[in-house]
């Protein structure tokens, strides 16, 4: 099956977070956007509701003055003209009471506050609260026009850009001021007689608007609240995103950090075996020649060591030579089962001697009883004994040293513990410690950790190192469940 190959997104390697935290401030900037226009949409709307309640409002005065019109033509003005043979003077005490009575039968429960009414040249002549009457009042804007035959509407107070934000709460913007031409009445048809004076009538319609404000305020908490809720979510959303992207970028540099550290150490380990091989040829003939002049020295010079000498050191060079090939050979385990703690205890075995040299006390904790894992003994083995040397070769005035067994995390795989009580590492070193040719020892190689990382690596497991100076060091392996095939 051909294998699906993953294309390169269309902006540049490492700028997705860049082009992410972009898109992030477009987002606020949108929601910003949004906001305002929803706002200033929802002002709009209830300004329109706040003129199509105005509206309502002058429909119902004209309504009630053309009511109140024709109830005070018959009911009064009518009656009078006929009974006083035409002469109407309200400042009678006697036609002031009748008018009154009229005009307040016709307008109770209407929802009227005030009502007056003016003569034909704008004096006022009556009124249903206790103001003082004969009054001229013919440059008063409505009562000059009611009189030329139009209707007049005033809403003193109320500034309409003003109340696009915020309905006034000064009592005078809710107050609605009618001024209606009063009209003769003819006996027959629609017609409309001359205009013979003007009605006044005030109205409060706070209810009405004070309704409509209440209404705006809550459609723009709701909507605030909501828009704010769902940002918050969106921020929630965007932060976990970004955090993914910025660990998905980390988990990317340490991906090809190993990568360009794997092709390093590739090209250094085919160097070092090629190196290796060319070594151990002539150091097998030099170890060879020092062995047989060691035993013609031996018949002529019991006491001379220096063919002793080059065979010990080229048995230790031998041994440097091994690691290097170790080191530069890929390792594939030879997976079966077997006893992780007797492999542990194998180890322990071939250190023992060193350990009661030094003082150095051994404490075992095993969890896993003697359960089989599927694992490589020998390389298991090699890497514990390297594990165990470095413990040891830190102790070397006596210390204790504790090995431990368990299960892994949610009972799978296994984990290993050695915890020494040294001189520990301080940070700088801790972090080459798996660094190839990297040693604070004057004899060492500094291919020992990492051998051991590439075991357990090899059985698809992981180490770590934990340690701090004068606190010890704690190695711990991972070792994932496996099957042998």
């Amino acid at each position: 099956m051909k294998r699906l190959q993953l294309r390169a997104p269309w902006w540049p390697p490492g700028k997705d977070l860049q082009t992410f935290r972009l898109v992030k401030f477009f987002s606020l900037t949108s929601f910003v956007v949004i906001l305002v226009f929803t706002v200033i949409l929802t002002l709009i709307l209830t300004q329109r509701a706040q003129r199509l309640a105005l509206k309502k409002s002058e429909d119902y005065t004209r309504l009630l003055a053309s009511n109140l019109n024709h109830q005070v033509f018959q009911l009064f003005l009518l009656p009078t003209a006929i009974e006083k043979q035409g002469r109407i003077t309200i400042a009678d005490p006697e036609q002031y009471k009748r008018l009154d009575a009229v005009v307040r039968n016709t307008i109770h429960g209407l929802h009227v506050e005030q009502l007056n009414i003016y003569d034909q040249v704008g004096v006022l002549s009556y009124s249903t609260s206790k103001i003082p009457l004969g009054k001229d009042c013919y440059e008063v804007p409505g009562v000059k026009m009611a009189l030329y035959g139009d209707y007049f509407f005033e809403l003193p107070g109320h500034n309409p850009l003003w109340g696009l934000l915020w309905f006034s709460s000064n009592p005078q913007a809710h107050r609605l001021k009618a001024y209606i031409p009063f009209r003769l009445e003819e006996k027959l048809g629609p017609q409309v007689g001359p205009v013979v004076g003007v009605f006044e009538i005030t109205q409060n319609i706070s209810n009405d608007l004070a309704e409509i404000s209440q209404f705006r305020l809550i459609i723009l908490a709701t909507l605030i609240i909501v828009m704010g809720l769902l940002f918050l979510v969106l921020r929630q959303i965007v932060k976990q995103a970004e955090v993914i992207l910025e660990r998905r970028q980390e988990e990317q540099r340490s991906l090809e950090a190993q990568l360009h550290q794997a092709e390093r150490l590739a090209a250094l380990g085919e160097m070092t075996a090629g190196v290796a091989h060319e070594i151990r040829n002539p150091l097998g003939i030099i170890s060879s020649t020092a062995e047989l002049l060691k035993q013609r020295l031996a018949r002529y010079e019991p006491q001379n060591r220096l063919a002793q000498i080059i065979v010990e050191e080229s048995n230790r060079l031998n041994d440097k030579v091994s690691e290097f090939l170790d080191f530069s050979r890929p390792r594939v385990p030879s997976l079966r089962p077997c006893d992780l703690e007797g492999v542990i205890d194998r180890s322990l075995e071939l250190v023992q001697p060193e350990i009661e040299r030094l003082g150095i006390t051994i404490s075992r904790e095993y969890q896993l009883n003697g359960q089989a894992q599927a694992a490589d003994p020998d390389l298991l083995h090699q890497a514990f004994l390297n594990i165990l040397l470095n413990a040891i070769q830190a102790m070397p005035a006596g210390g204790h040293l504790t090995v431990s067994t368990a299960r892994g995390l949610r009972g799978q795989g296994e984990e290993i513990r050695f915890t020494d009580s040294g001189q520990g590492i301080d940070p700088d070193t801790l972090k080459k410690v798996f660094n190839p040719f990297f040693t604070t020892k004057e004899k060492g190689s500094g291919l020992g950790l990492p051998i051991v990382k590439s075991i357990i690596e090899s059985h698809q497991g992981a180490i770590k190192v934990d340690s701090a100076p004068g606190e010890g060091t704690t190695v711990t392996i991972t070792l994932p469940e496996l099957k042998t095939k």
